[in-house]
């Protein structure tokens, strides 16, 4: 898919990967969109992108009604969409039992996996929806292209990231399947499964427990940069062979027990 005026729709562009992603599908020629809860964020992504080329909106991706607020939003403002990148997500960390024995509250797990999870399905039907109303675009005649973010704790869980984990595991487990109900639209659906990457939450850390999460890292022996995520995704894009796979972005890390 050439990028070239076409709209991207990027979820949690205010900040670290979602931002990089934004700035780099801008760079491929792409109009971008912005759904972030921090309008602050938002609002210097699309400063440093350009108005003329950028607006956000205010959306928690885990409400029906938020979300279908910001797809109008979008509409209003450029029409159409061609690629959706869902990056919006928290991380929480909890064992099942705290040193007490006492069970993680079930109301920590459920908003991960709704933020992560069905956050991401929330925009991703939407997006799909918006999409279907395209022209088939190129020699693959596609009419999007959706990517979802999941991580490599959805393989190798860390001790205290089973809500985590789970949100993410089902980023993979609904990738293909996605991807097969999209397919007779010309509709890619891929996940990208970053490691550990350079964001400005993981680079505000004290050098010591940044040498640690490097520690197994095995090349290059460094975090990952979010343009590296970024440029993944435009590649996604120009590639209409990758399809339902999700990519492991990590410098060949297997996540230790902790």
């Amino acid at each position: 898919m050439d990028l070239h005026d076409k709209v991207a729709l990027v979820t949690g562009g205010g900040s670290g990967l979602g931002r990089a992603t934004c700035e780099q599908l801008a760079a491929a020629g792409a109009k971008v969109f912005i759904f972030d809860m921090n309008e602050q964020a938002a609002a210097e992504t699309v400063a440093t992108i350009g108005a003329e080329n950028a607006a956000y909106a205010q959306v928690n991706v885990a409400d029906e009604a938020s979300v279908e607020a910001g797809f109008e939003a979008l509409q209003a403002r450029f029409g159409s969409l061609q690629v959706c990148v869902n990056c919006a997500g928290i991380a929480t960390a909890g064992k099942i039992l705290d040193r007490e024995n006492n069970p993680l509250p079930l109301g920590e797990f459920a908003k991960t996996i709704s933020v992560n999870l069905v956050g991401s399905f929330n925009v991703a039907r939407m997006a799909a929806a918006l999409m279907a109303k395209n022209a088939p675009h190129g020699e693959a005649a596609e009419r999007g292209l959706i990517v979802n973010t999941a991580s490599v704790a959805a393989f190798e869980g860390q001790l205290g990231q089973c809500a985590y984990s789970a949100s993410k595991g089902g980023i993979v487990g609904m990738t293909l399947p996605m991807a097969r109900d999209l397919a007779k639209l010309g509709i890619r659906v891929n996940a990208i499964a970053p490691g550990i990457m350079g964001t400005p939450m993981l680079l505000a850390m004290p050098d010591n427990v940044q040498e640690a999460l490097v520690a197994n890292i095995q090349f290059p022996k460094r975090m990952g940069l979010p343009k590296e995520y970024g440029d993944l995704v435009v590649h996604l894009a120009n590639n209409s062979y990758i399809n339902g796979e999700t990519i492991r972005l990590d410098g060949a890390i297997r996540m230790q027990p902790r």
